[in-house]
């Protein structure tokens, strides 16, 4: 009874400071120790050469777009390389970019696919900048975001920059920026301060190429692993940057972020035996951080479950434990139900939070369990955009329909990471099947994407 009991309370603290004792403890922890060192501005003469890497797989239908943003970035063009590195491509992606070459543009590619670690480790023994900025083929960049990341290069002891991901609606082209998403910027930002930012927004980063380790090809997280790596073989910090800024649509379908999620999910557990040498407390803020954020996040799943089921075999020992199992079942009632809320309605958006939630820690689990079978494979596919997802015709249908149905995932369009990237984080590559729903009455259209709640991404 005893351990049953330690089960549940230890589960329940832990959740708690996952999701709300580390948030608090960070921001007073910046606010008492946190830095307040800025980026250098000097002149355009004083800006080291810069290669914008993106790597593409099939992306024909925004590769073209792409291209033209990136041409518009605010940096010297005689210190500007741009590559775009492809990854096996069996559609008109790479035709697309040589049209380019005579602008600039610089094609590298890849015949065999081998998934997007092996593409940036070939691309990086390539490019010839000093700073190596990474971004996605669907991350729109502004034009002065190169200038913001590299600025910070002028202080030898920094080995990345993290810029800023802005989600929008590809409907309405507007900023849906969820509660969930700027909870995880804020987090960012005081984790920057303390210096022990963790990873980058994959649409948006740079690295110094001198401290660009290789990973291993069966890499997921790879804006995850890339800066880490470099701090643990070099001590360079790592820095977060709002000014520099890059927009990038949610997904179009919300099948595509379970698949998604679930990736992050695996590639979070198979990052560990990388990054292993952050958990050893010498290395000050960045253990602190990677333990709380991450760890610990990966682990709520477990937590979770403990919870539970310790709750429902201590219910007849007291009142108390009665009341918490039926607080549970509640929770995972409107988790359910939820999504079919009057969508406008503030108090509703807050309860589709638990949607969220449980979506994500699911998907967690699921990501857990391709881990430890081996089955998760490193080979990414491209996320469909609106265009595209309108002209689809039908598509299976997902697991958990209840929590990822259309109705229920009405106001819930992208979940990124970032430690749930619920990252990414749109632009993290998902490695889902088709997506589209059908049913008893059957094939459903493609579901648009709403602008209530967008989440990032580990």
């Amino acid at each position: 009874m005893s351990l049953l009991i330690v089960c549940f309370w230890g589960s329940l603290v832990c959740i708690g400071y996952a999701y709300f004792g580390y948030p608090i403890l960070i921001r007073l922890l910046a606010r008492c120790f946190g830095r307040g060192k800025g980026r250098g501005e000097g002149s355009d003469r004083e800006l080291p050469v810069l290669s914008l890497l993106i790597a593409a797989y099939n992306e024909e239908a925004v590769i073209e777009e792409r291209i033209e943003n990136a041409l518009q970035l605010d940096y010297p063009r005689d210190k500007l390389e741009i590559v775009i590195a492809t990854d096996g491509c069996s559609d008109r992606t790479a035709d697309i970019v040589r049209r380019y070459a005579s602008r600039g543009i610089r094609l590298l590619e890849y015949k065999q696919r081998r998934g997007k670690a092996a593409v940036l480790n070939s691309a990086f023994a390539e490019v010839r900048g000093e700073v190596v900025m990474l971004s996605d083929a669907n991350t729109f960049t502004e034009p002065s975001a190169a200038k913001h990341l590299v600025r910070w290069f002028q202080d030898p002891t920094v080995g990345a920059v993290c810029g800023r991901l802005v989600l929008t609606d590809p409907a309405r082209g507007t900023n849906v920026d969820s509660l969930y998403w700027k909870y995880e910027t804020a987090l960012k930002r005081e984790e920057g301060r303390l210096g022990a930012l963790l990873g980058a927004n994959g649409g948006i980063y740079a690295i110094r190429k001198a401290h660009y380790v290789p990973i291993p090809n069966d890499t997921i997280l790879d804006d995850l692993v890339i800066p880490l790596l470099a701090r643990l073989r070099s001590g360079c910090g790592i820095v977060y940057e709002e000014a520099a800024v890059a927009h990038e649509e949610t997904p179009a379908h919300v099948g595509a972020e379970f698949h998604r999620r679930s990736r992050i999910g695996a590639g979070g557990f198979g990052s560990l035996r990388l990054l292993a040498g952050l958990l050893n407390p010498r290395q000050g803020w960045i253990f602190f951080t990677f333990f709380s954020h991450k760890v610990m996040r990966w682990c709520c799943p477990f937590f979770l479950l403990g919870l539970l089921v310790s709750n429902i075999l201590l219910v007849h020992q007291h009142p108390f434990y009665l009341n918490v199992l039926l607080a549970q079942v509640l929770f995972y009632a409107t988790a359910i139900l939820a999504p079919s809320f009057p969508r406008q309605n503030k108090v509703c958006k807050l309860l589709r939070l638990t949607t969220m939630f449980t979506g994500m820690n699911l998907a967690l689990l699921a990501g857990f369990t391709r881990w430890l079978k081996g089955t998760q494979t490193v080979l990414w596919k491209r996320t469909a955009r609106l265009a595209e997802a309108q002209a689809e015709v039908a598509v299976p249908v997902p697991s958990l329909p209840l929590l990822y149905s259309p109705s229920a995932y009405g106001g819930i369009p992208g979940v990124a990471e970032e430690g749930l990237s619920l990252d990414r984080i749109p632009g993290a590559e998902t490695s889902g099947e088709p997506h589209g729903f059908s049913g008893p009455g059957g094939v459903l259209p493609p579901l648009p994407v709403s602008s209530e709640i967008t989440l990032p991404g580990d």
